[in-house]
């Protein structure tokens, strides 16, 4: 299977972790364009699949962060999507990479630019977040 192939399979799993991370369905296909556009233009794109896919979700992460971010979500949530974008962002590039990406700590490691020991980290923080956000409101629903 030839590059423009491979790059056309992963759009879905593109969009996905795009729109999870922004929230907004537009913005997210714009950034799943931009980085498209970057690994057609690049002509260092790996072989094989599995590089082909970190290498180009990487090229959507450095998207990503060079974007102007928005105000910090505040802190108590009512559902997990909501939660999710209480985290912190690096907590939260991480945490969807593996949950919803099913990446491997050292491909996230990579797709991110960072070390294996700060994804587990990151990936750790993020979870217990979670629960206690997610726990605290169903503790207050129990209490209403």
């Amino acid at each position: 299977m030839d590059q423009p192939q491979l790059l056309a399979r992963l759009i879905p799993r593109l969009r996905r972790y795009a729109r999870a991370l922004l929230a907004d369905r537009q913005a997210a296909d714009n950034l799943v364009q931009e980085a498209l556009e970057s690994a057609s233009r690049l002509a260092k794109a790996p072989a094989d699949e599995a590089r082909l896919r970190t290498w180009v979700f990487s090229l959507l992460h450095h998207a990503y962060v060079s974007r102007p971010r928005l105000a910090p979500v505040s802190a108590a949530k009512k559902d997990f999507e909501e939660a999710i974008a209480a985290l912190s962002p690096e907590q939260r590039e991480v945490f969807l990479l593996v949950s919803l990406e099913d990446f491997s700590y050292e491909q996230v490691a990579a797709i991110l630019g960072i070390p294996t020991g700060t994804v587990m980290s990151r990936l750790s923080h993020a979870r217990e977040r979670l629960r206690s956000l997610l726990m605290g409101e169903a503790r207050l629903k129990l209490v209403k």
